[in-house]
């Protein structure tokens, strides 16, 4: 007997579960350095039309297929295309994913570490704080308990369900969220000094707008999305037929665009404050900051002890809902295609996950030494996903709504039956960007990583 398939609620519910997916630490932690590094306003600008112009068409490329099928990413592919190969590009992207969970749930225990130890930073002397990091991934087993952490709290919310686990997590989590990085902002603006990183953001400086410059912020809005892995392509699939592509995509992407500028001002203000280099790299987050939020100890104990903690309470619910949507596509791949319980599939996935990542802790410490290909654990399955696998999914994902996918299919599901008028009007632009555009983009990404 055929299970009946669980869908959202409602048009909001979409949106927050797919804004969720695609706002985590890409956004808090990998957006503010990232235009750190790449000078600022004119990496935003670039971003924000790499957003729009690449990235987004892929967004309605994967949730074309995800609901014009009903199924996750291996199903879809082979009840579009039954009996071709276009089924091993879904389950390409059903392990791409639970690879991605299994170190990112590293970093996700970073964050968890961190939301308690804000109760610290105010009373730690300098050293101890520009110290602790080093010596907290370094360590054994205090990074494999908040990994191990991280991955309870996201499996049990995927074991709700749609309805009752993702939807009602998404639907509270990230208003929020909203709320508490523009809290941060606000706060990070009326620093002392502030007034340099505010300008850093919003004034460019296109001397700066280099090739390596283009590709990264290509590469930002394309991982932001969460693009390639077939997460949106999942929730896609439960959405219900009457629901307008075209609005959850734009509403998806606006948020995921405000949420990383935002962050981006709650960050970058406070670092210029701090006479530290907007370049500081991937350690502003969980090095710099702490070391800010200590000087404002100083001064003021509670004050530090409230801004850290909703600081880094922030950045563990972003890393929740990116990571329950990479769960939820191996999830539904196991009770689709092989018939599991949730439970047994949730439980499954945890469990591998869990391994994975125990490796990808220790390469940290006493695992250091190990590499593959000159890198450690860590880097090393990070470069695979982010560098290749998460691209050549977006753009096998194109090259079939583009090219194998009946356009007169595409049409339908763009437009619910032609239904639409507004997607009608801009249907012949989104194609002319799924099948031309977003691949140039891609294989231009490729490119710029084997130069």
């Amino acid at each position: 007997m055929e299970r009946k398939r669980e869908t959202f609620g409602s048009r909001f519910a979409v949106v927050m579960a797919m804004a969720g997916s695609a706002i985590g630490l890409g956004n808090i932690w990998r957006f503010p350095y990232m235009a750190g590094e790449y000078g600022g306003a004119a990496f935003i600008i670039v971003y924000i039309a790499a957003s729009l112009i690449l990235a987004l068409p892929i967004f309605f490329a994967e949730s074309i297929i995800g609901r014009r099928s009903g199924l996750g990413t291996f199903g879809a592919m082979e009840k579009l295309a039954p009996g071709t190969g276009w089924k091993w590009v879904g389950l390409l992207t059903v392990l791409s994913p639970i690879i991605i969970l299994s170190y990112y749930s590293v970093v996700g225990g970073w964050s968890v570490e961190y939301l308690f130890k804000s109760f610290e930073f105010a009373r730690m002397q300098e050293n101890e704080v520009t110290g602790f990091f080093g010596l907290f991934i370094s360590s054994t087993w205090m990074p494999i308990l908040a990994h191990t952490a991280f991955l309870l709290l996201v499996g049990g919310v995927v074991l709700g369900g749609v309805r009752k686990g993702i939807e009602q997590f998404t639907k509270i989590t990230m208003p929020i969220l909203f709320v508490l990085i523009l809290v941060i902002a606000i706060y990070g603006l009326s620093l002392p000094g502030s007034g340099k990183g505010v300008e850093y953001l919003v004034k460019p400086d296109f001397s700066k707008l280099t090739p390596s410059t283009v590709t990264a912020a290509m590469g930002q809005a394309f991982f932001s999305l969460s693009l390639g892995v077939g997460t949106i392509l999942t929730y896609a699939s439960y959405m219900k037929k009457d629901e307008n592509i075209l609005v959850s995509g734009l509403g998806t992407a606006g948020f995921d665009l405000f949420f990383a500028i935002l962050a981006g001002f709650a960050v970058m203000p406070a670092v210029f404050a701090a006479g530290i280099a907007p370049g500081a790299g991937p350690g502003i987050v969980f090095e710099t900051l702490p070391y800010i939020f200590n000087k404002m100890g100083a001064a003021s104990p509670l004050l530090c002890t409230g801004i850290s903690f909703l600081f880094f309470f922030t950045i563990l619910a972003a890393a929740l809902t990116s990571a329950i949507s990479m769960m939820e596509v191996g999830v539904a791949f196991l009770t689709e295609e092989k018939e599991m319980h949730r439970w047994s599939a949730v439980l499954l996935i945890t469990g591998f996950a869990w391994i994975v990542g125990v490796l990808c802790s220790l390469s940290f410490g006493p695992l250091s030494g190990v590499k593959i290909l000159g890198n450690s654990i860590f880097d090393f399955l990070d470069k695979l996903c982010s560098n290749w696998l998460l691209p050549l999914g977006g753009l096998l994902f194109t090259l079939f709504v583009g090219w194998k996918m009946s356009p007169s299919d595409v049409f339908d599901e763009f437009t619910n039956s032609g239904t639409l008028k507004a997607n009608k009007a801009v249907f012949k632009t989104v194609m002319l960007l799924i099948r031309y555009v977003a691949p140039a983009g891609i294989i231009a990404v490729f490119i710029s990583l084997l130069v």
